[in-house]
């Protein structure tokens, strides 16, 4: 038979019994109190109180506990899901940084290196200082050389036999009987020639000293290709 108590159609099968053992204990204590004869005074039955219980509201309170932890669960699991959102995005986050970084290393790898500076190309050491020998030979040698860089034609057999014929070798030989000695120019060294030719003749980086066999030399040459061509045509006085 359903029972018409209200809220008590809401308990479950553990709660009913639980109320049936209840209601059993309180009458049999209302029937111990009976059979021993009534010794209890009315005070101490009064003492004894029936227990009370109401199972709408044991119903109600159970519901209100339910709730709680219905929404104590709903809150865990919110809380729960808002980590694992956190934590992928945290994750995703870190994977991009991660992938940014790759590329600008990447990147960074393919960038064409600067060429290394070209070291200044080292100068070529300046050739040898040609040595000759301090004698007619050499002197000619090194006449011709100097005639040579400059575009001067000039020979050593027309040197050498002009040499001979003004001088016979002498880098100190002095003309003091002819015209240009009257004239207060006597002609000087190996090639017999006057202080004012040669000082019109001097060739750039020979000594300007008349009596140096080399300048000497390479000034009379210098007159004689402007004169006559090159030394090689002068065959007597010049």
């Amino acid at each position: 038979m359903r029972s018409t108590h209200s809220g008590y159609t809401r308990l479950s099968k553990v709660h009913k019994f639980s109320a049936a053992g209840l209601t059993a204990a309180a009458a049999a204590t209302v029937v111990f109190a009976a059979v021993s004869g009534g010794t209890a005074s009315a005070a101490e039955a009064h003492a004894v109180k029936p227990v009370a219980w109401s199972a709408e509201s044991f119903g109600e309170t159970q519901q209100d506990e339910l709730s709680t932890y219905a929404d104590a669960a709903a809150a865990k699991a919110k809380a729960e899901a808002a980590a694992k959102v956190k934590a992928a995005a945290k994750a995703e986050a870190d994977a991009k940084a991660k992938a940014d970084q790759e590329r600008a290393s990447r990147s960074e790898a393919r960038k064409p290196m600067k060429p290394a500076a070209a070291k200044p190309a080292a100068k070529p050491a300046a050739p040898a200082k040609k040595a000759y020998a301090d004698n007619l030979d050499g002197w000619i040698r090194q006449s011709l050389d100097i005639l040579h860089a400059k575009g001067v034609p000039a020979s050593y057999e027309g040197i050498k036999r002009n040499v001979m014929r003004e001088s016979t070798g002498n880098p100190r030989a002095i003309n003091d009987w002819d015209v240009n000695a009257v004239n207060g120019v006597p002609s000087k060294g190996l090639l017999q020639i006057i202080d004012p030719t040669f000082k019109a003749y001097h060739v750039e980086g020979t000594s300007w000293d008349i009596w140096d066999p080399v300048a000497n030399i390479t000034a009379s040459c210098n007159y004689a290709a402007d004169k006559y061509g090159s030394m090689d045509n002068v065959n007597s006085a010049y």
